[in-house]
């Protein structure tokens, strides 16, 4: 784990899917590390934020932050590090993993070892190197001015240090640029002035260092009234007589400068700051006599020559025998890659070897290099390298050389190189590159600009020509770019100029691939989902999986696909387009579709493999798809299933969208009909609502009756689970029991009035839900449907139990437990035990109750039912409080309100409130009584059913507040009971 707030606020977990977070956690996270180690209030926190004026919400909006920030550690798996102590929240990064300690710990450093100034300035130097930009870039917040300044300051102090040991060193003329750019940010900073004056003086350059004090004197006159101080005088007086004791100390003679045959060093070059410090701890952690390779690769595009050629002119002074470059030509157009021998001529010939002198053959050459390297000390670029064969006979002997190899090609087989994969620029790197070419245009539509980064998917090539292309373009605006460039159609022909382009530079990546490389290229292209498996590249190419695993990973070696997660490979933005492109020329339409119709199988296949583990108890109601004929690899527990499933959530819903528009009507059907309960249960119900839309609009295409019920029901479980909107269920419902009974779908039908049953209950219609229930109940016995049996037994049992009928109640759960149990239902068995705790809790057994309602919590945190993980916690909580124990049902019920709220789970979340509002009453904490029972019952009054005038009286019984209640937010959360009874969704 990685934290940064010096320059833009970030938290990095290589190699880690953490979600991102949003600018204010991330200025909660800020204030937090400045403080690391120290326990933060709740009230300093929102002080921080906002100052004497926070927003009614702060307290709610500190705790979803917090939430959002565990969120985030824990899946670095970091959890951990922030912890909440008595007084507040600590957080406590480890060593090394904050940037402001890593600061402190170097400039301290540089003080301890103040007796040995090239140390000390070393120490100060990689101190300074952590500074990306201004302290807290990216953040808005109370604090950050203040907290900016000091950072500042911190900053400016190491500057200043760091001049005073540069200059007893005699390094005048290196400083002179760097101490102008501080002190134009900072014009009244007296020391920093002293030192550029000096700076200027031993270079020679007496008449701009007493412009710089005039200019000096005269700021700090209009700005403070202020004259400057006795130092500054004297330092002024003692360069207008050139005082003899200003003189540079005498500085070591140096070797002549020698020859450099590197490429033009683009002004412009941005950022690619902790690669470049990569290439020079390298070079100067070699010791003696030890030739230093760094093999540097990347997909074409990515700005590997531009790289190696900046850090060639970077190190230069440090190879006085010369800098050597030659293009070994393994992507060049209409060119054959350079062959040893015409190689190792160049690089003679650039050494000074007369060309009588240079040997015939490759063997005597490579020889000859060798030895005129021996005891030299020269940087050589061997730049767009095939392969290791290419470069091997190139490398020297023993020497204090530098060689930096650039390739598209990883060069797993060169031996002892240091590897270096470049990515695409970070969205600031790129930023940067963009405004220094278009300039002020750029500025003026910032929005625009990232619409345009972000088309070109951040590849540098893509940003260089785009903004070339507007700065030649005097009355096109940014905006009108990045409208040509989202035409996906010919963005690519628009990121091209008459001498370079991004296409180009793909095709020469592609044609250096093998045959079957190149068939898995094409194939890859038309997979509509973001990334790809080795078993489901397997399905699209029709090929055996290690032979499909195998042309993955050579594409991967190929920069033409990366991997950013263990197993699973991508393509860029833009050359997934490129991909798409060539699959269109080269494959026929019968072959593109049969390749699709091969990865759609699979997909269909193994989730229907995946839910039959989750959910078995309906399987005779989920649509049954056969093996496909290329091997498959179906997860063999629910463990994999999940894993499997949340894994390829993306890939599937892109394969509908890609299948409802492409006229491929079964597959969303079927698709949609077995994730429904995967989605529905592990609160993906975004995702399931676009589903259930587009397997609605592919049935009522088809004319499927059957299928339109189907998908009214699974829709309508969605409203009523999550949204809480009863009657739009009860409407879906409805209309899927007309067709049902139209048809003559008995199971639907059954499921239809099952799922009309779970509405009646909640909204205490009782009656009506035992008949509907009990009609569903017998409908499914006349099928034989064992786990729609199970489902009506349970909901019959909370029927009964509202009714005060206990035993009924129990016998009515102990059979659907049994059948759950029969059929290996998890969700189905953990659903039941918190209806029978419930029940305990009517019963006044509340020792029983917590039992079965701790079962239920562990089923759903070990397979991941976050629904039903809010609803055990809540129940919990009220049975602590029956027992008297309040403290921990305040702790339960707000675990279940922390659940709740992140997973937008609306009627568990009113249910919280409510049972807190309760608690803080019995405790006495009669404002925070109020505060939770109005959210609550905001939450009820939109769903209009009974619970909102408990609510109500609730209100009107509690003492009134100590002070005038804060206005709630507007409800994010939405419907549900006060107590419950999981009437079962899987219909």
């Amino acid at each position: 784990m990685r934290f940064t707030i010096l320059g833009p606020v970030e938290a990095v977990a290589p190699g880690s899917d953490a979600p991102g977070l949003a600018p204010r956690h991330r200025a909660v996270l800020a204030y937090l590390l400045l403080h690391s180690g120290v326990a933060i209030s709740t009230d300093r926190l929102i002080d921080a934020m906002w100052g004497p004026l926070p927003p009614d919400s702060a307290r709610a909006q500190m705790q979803t932050t917090i939430a959002a920030i565990r969120r985030m550690l824990r899946a670095s798996e970091a959890d951990g590090m922030l912890a909440t102590r008595p007084a507040g929240y600590v957080i406590t990064p480890e060593a090394g993993q904050l940037d402001l300690d890593e600061f402190t710990r170097l400039t301290a450093r540089a003080a301890a070892v103040s007796d040995d100034p090239g140390d000390a300035a070393d120490q100060i130097r990689a101190a300074l190197a952590l500074w990306r930009g201004e302290p807290l870039a990216d953040i808005t917040a109370h604090y950050v001015q203040g907290a900016r300044v000091r950072l500042n300051g911190q900053l400016l102090t190491a500057v200043e240090r760091l001049a005073d040991l540069d200059l007893a060193r005699g390094r005048h003329d290196e400083l002179i640029d760097e101490l102008s750019v501080h002190m134009a940010a900072h014009p009244l900073r007296e020391r920093l002035c002293c030192q550029l004056m000096l700076a200027l003086h031993r270079a020679g350059r007496q008449t701009d260092a007493l412009d710089v004090a005039r200019t000096f004197r005269t700021t700090l006159a209009d700005q403070q009234g202020l004259d400057p101080g006795h130092a500054f005088g004297k330092l002024e007086q003692d360069i207008l007589r050139d005082a003899p004791d200003l003189r540079p100390p005498v500085a070591a003679p140096t070797k002549p400068q020698g020859i450099n045959f590197l490429p033009y060093d683009v002004p412009d070059f941005t950022g690619r700051e902790d690669e470049l410090d990569g290439l020079i701890r390298m070079w100067s952690g070699n010791n003696g006599g030890v030739v230093t390779i760094s093999a540097i690769d990347g997909m074409a595009g990515v700005g590997k020559t531009t790289l190696a050629v900046h850090a060639g002119h970077r190190l230069a002074e440090h190879f006085p025998d010369g800098q050597l470059f030659v293009d070994l030509q393994a992507h060049t157009a209409g060119q054959a890659p350079l062959d040893a021998g015409a190689a190792l001529e160049i690089l003679l010939g650039q050494l000074g070897v007369p060309t009588q002198q240079i040997p015939a053959s490759v063997a005597d050459r490579a020889a000859l290099w060798r030895s005129e390297l021996s005891g030299r000390r020269v940087l050589a670029v061997l730049d767009n390298a095939l392969g290791a064969d290419q470069v091997r006979q190139l490398l020297p002997g023993s020497s204090r050389a530098l060689v930096l190899i650039t390739s598209r090609r990883r060069l797993t087989d060169l031996d002892g190189a240091h590897a270096l994969s470049l990515d695409v620029l970070p969205a600031a790197e790129a930023l940067e590159l963009f405004t220094a070419i278009v300039g002020q245009r750029a500025e003026a539509e910032p929005l625009a600009v990232l619409d345009v980064l972000q088309l070109c998917g951040f590849l540098p090539l893509a940003v260089r020509i785009a903004a070339a292309r507007l700065h030649h373009r005097p009355r096109w605006t940014v905006a009108y770019l990045a409208d040509r460039l989202r035409d996906q159609r010919r963005r690519l022909s628009e990121l091209a100029t008459s001498e370079r382009g991004v296409a180009a530079a793909f095709t020469l990546s592609y044609e250096q691939l093998t045959a079957d490389q190149q068939r898995m290229f094409r194939l890859l292209g038309l997979q509509p989902g973001r990334d790809i498996s080795p078993e489901a590249a397997s399905a699209l190419a029709d090929l055996p999986l290690d032979e499909a695993e195998m042309l993955l990973e050579d594409l991967l070696d190929a920069h033409v696909l990366t991997q950013h997660q263990l197993g699973r490979y991508t393509f860029h933005d833009l050359l997934r387009e490129h991909a798409l492109a060539t699959a269109a020329a080269q494959e026929s339409p019968g072959a593109q579709r049969e390749a699709l119709g091969r990865l759609f199988h699979h997909y269909l296949h193994t989730a229907c493999t995946a839910i039959d583990h989750l959910y078995p108890e309906g399987k005779n109601r989920r649509p049954r798809i056969p093996a496909p004929q290329t091997p498959a690899w179906p997860p063999r527990d629910e463990a994999e299933a999940i894993s499997w499933l949340d894994g390829e959530r993306a890939n599937l819903m892109a394969s509908a969208q890609y299948a409802a528009e492409h006229d491929w009507l079964p597959h969303v059907g079927q698709l949609a009909a077995t994730l429904h309960r995967y989605l529905l249960g592990h609160a993906h119900q975004a995702d399931a609502l676009v589903l259930n839309g587009l397997a609605l609009g592919a049935a009522r295409r088809s004319g499927d009756a059957a299928a339109e019920a189907r998908t009214l029901i699974d829709r309508g479980q969605v409203y009523f689970w999550w949204h809480g909107d009863y009657e739009q269920a009860a409407e879906h419902f409805r209309k899927a029991l007309d067709l049902a009974r139209e048809t003559g779908d008995q199971g639907l039908a059954a499921s239809a009035l099952a799922a009309l049953g779970t509405v009646s209950t909640r909204r205490r219609e009782y009656d009506l839900a035992h008949d509907q229930c009990a009609q569903s109940l017998a409908l499914f016995r006349e099928l034989g449907d064992r786990g729609g049996e199970a489902r009506c037994l349970t909901d019959l049992g909370i029927v009964h139990e509202r009714r005060g009928r206990y035993e009924d109640a129990h016998e009515h759960h102990r059979q659907s437990l049994l059948a759950y149990r029969e059929t290996g239902s998890r969700i189905g068995e953990t659903v039941v035990l918190n209806n029978i705790g419930l029940l305990y809790q009517r019963q006044g057994r509340h020792d029983e109750a917590r039992h079965h309602h701790r079962q239920a919590l562990d089923l759903s945190r070990r397979f991941d039912f976050p629904g039903d993980e809010a609803e055990s916690l809540n129940a919990l909580a009220e049975a602590a409080r029956s027992m008297g124990d309040l403290a921990r049902a305040a702790a339960e019920h707000d675990k279940a309100l922390t659940v709740a709220r992140e997973f937008s789970y609306r009627p568990e979340l009113a249910r919280a409130h409510g049972g807190l509002a309760h608690v803080h009453r019995d405790l006495g904490r009669i404002d925070l009584a109020h505060d939770h029972a109005r959210q609550a019952l905001d939450l009820y009054t939109a769903l209009a059913v009974p619970e909102a005038d408990e609510l109500r009286t609730f209100l009107t019984e509690l003492p009134p507040p100590a002070k005038e209640p804060e206005q709630t937010e507007a409800p994010t959360a939405g419907r549900g009971p006060s107590r419950g009874g999981r009437i079962h969704s899987d219909l």
